[in-house]
């Protein structure tokens, strides 16, 4: 586990990251150089801990691979590591300190939109070249040259989160007219509803409700109600792994049946939040990054065996993040290795300019402002879930059907939304 540091003790300088046994053989490396230490942030309390903690053990894994084959430039690697809480107020100090007190060669980013935006501040007065891990859209505005997204959303990242949703939906006879948009007051949920008004623009339908609640939001029925009234046929929620479960749970139990709902709901990948929801998930149309079927799972199969060997107390599966946590170190080694320097620079150039193939994804291109060339997001539904389901259910592709894009689909749509009901 990572060390938790309080916002005192991130500004203090005190607590030491703690680093992998990985490490425990660097003295057999041959050239017996000192490590090349990789500094981050990643979320193992709070709101955003069911994926960072696949991340950090995707992260782990990496270093001991890279390391068992003897390390990069003749040197081990060396992860150093602190607990973020998801609090965004400690990420400055967090990276501040890798930086100044920890001395850190390289930086990478923590999990998520919200964690991502704050440390660009930080690592673009470094000038550190800096990969962002599920980012939406974090360096639009900074548009920091040195910044890489690890984030399959192409090159117009907000929309691209709930384009699939919308194709699905203007493909049906008749098509829908009307749209309510429900958003987390967040950053990243902010990116997402943005996107989202862009693609209503673009198919021509209406807004009915737009609106945004407080992340602290326990009680959604006012919310529900509300979309209710204004009986929309899209639905797009746009939440964190908190609110996507309440929204969810409040719509069952009020009956909301639009024809199509979902588009933007982090955390409905977690193993966990599938296990709590269940027969809840049915008809929802969401986002993915990635799924286990035959194709995608083949160049990853062997991490996700090891993850899986390993995964105690956190998510059993790792689907959603553990392979992007590793991935996302593939990248970073290959500008290493193919720049043969741990300087900012030269390895920023060679990650403009050069294509990746990772465990998650292949023909890995990055573009404006960092973004990926070409966008790789999936659209799947969820549907004959019971409650009786487990963890063989979630392992696999039974319960879920890729409805976008058209090279990955698995499936048909079920619509509308209450035909998936049962």
């Amino acid at each position: 586990m990572s060390q938790k540091l309080t916002r005192r003790g991130v500004n203090t300088g005190i607590g030491a990251a703690l680093i992998s046994p990985a490490l425990a053989g660097g003295r057999a490396f041959a050239q017996g150089g000192e490590p090349i230490k990789v500094g981050f942030s990643m979320a193992q309390t709070g709101s955003l801990a069911g994926a960072g903690q696949q991340a950090l053990l995707g992260n782990k894994i990496w270093e001991e691979d890279i390391n068992a084959k003897g390390g990069l430039l003749g040197r081990p690697v060396k992860l150093v590591y602190y607990d973020d809480q998801t609090n965004p107020s400690l990420i400055p100090g967090i990276y501040t300190k890798l930086m100044d007190v920890d001395k850190v060669d390289l930086v990478i980013g923590p999990y998520g939109t919200n964690m991502v935006a704050p440390t660009l501040p930080v690592v673009m007065q470094k000038g550190k070249v800096f990969i962002g891990l599920f980012a939406l859209d974090a360096n639009g505005s900074f548009r920091y040259p040195k910044y890489f997204s690890m984030l399959p959303s192409g090159p117009t990242p907000k929309q691209s989160f709930t384009e699939g949703f919308f194709q699905v939906a203007m493909a049906q006879n008749p098509k829908p007219q009307t749209v309510a948009i429900a958003a987390e007051d967040a950053e990243f949920s902010h990116n997402a509803a943005d996107g989202a008004r862009d693609n209503v623009k673009k198919y021509g339908l209406k807004v009915v409700y737009d609106k945004t609640y407080p992340p602290s939001t326990t009680d959604f029925s006012p919310i529900i109600h509300a979309i209710q009234a204004a009986n929309p046929d899209l639905v797009v929620i746009c939440s964190y792994p908190n609110s996507s479960v309440g929204m969810l749970q409040s719509a069952n139990e009020l009956g909301l049946k639009p024809k199509m709902m979902g588009g933007g709901m982090v955390g409905l990948q977690y193993t966990a939040i599938k296990s709590k929801l269940k027969s809840k998930l049915n008809g929802i149309i969401n986002y993915e990054t990635w799924v286990p079927s035959p194709k995608l799972l083949a160049p990853a199969a062997d991490f996700f065996k090891k993850y899986q060997a390993r995964a105690q107390g956190i998510d059993p599966l790792g689907y959603y993040l553990g392979g992007w946590g590793y991935a996302y170190l593939q990248v970073l080694a290959d500008g290493i290795t193919a720049t043969k320097s741990i300087n900012d620079d030269k390895i920023a150039d060679y990650l403009r300019t050069h294509t990746f193939n990772t465990i998650m994804a292949s023909g890995i291109k990055f573009g404006k402002n960092g973004e990926w060339t070409k966008s790789a997001m999936l659209q799947v539904q969820y549907h004959g879930i019971t409650d009786a389901a487990n963890l063989d259910t979630w392992r696999g592709m039974s319960y879920q059907t890729v409805l976008e894009p058209n090279d990955e689909k698995t499936g048909s749509v079920i619509f509308p939304y209450a035909k998936a009901l049962g």
